[in-house]
């Protein structure tokens, strides 16, 4: 039997700095998907295609770094 390797998911630290205030739906809509509500809020989340999507549609009010250990 071949064994498999189980891949390092590696995760993302995802900090809201700008007021969501004058932001459209869509994009209040991203971030509470992304557990955002209140400035300085953090959320850590898995670094795949969805994740990098949401980012990248509200990159403007977001602070983004590695995770610490790559835990959640």
């Amino acid at each position: 039997m071949a064994r498999t390797a189980k891949a390092k998911v590696s995760y993302l630290e995802i900090k809201l700095v700008k007021s969501l205030i004058g932001s459209k739906k869509d994009q209040i809509a991203t971030a509470y998907a992304l557990g955002l509500h209140k400035i300085g809020d953090v959320s850590v989340q898995p670094d795949n295609a969805a994740t990098q999507g949401k980012i990248k549609k509200i990159s403007h009010l977001l602070a983004v770094s590695e995770a610490e250990g790559g835990t959640k």
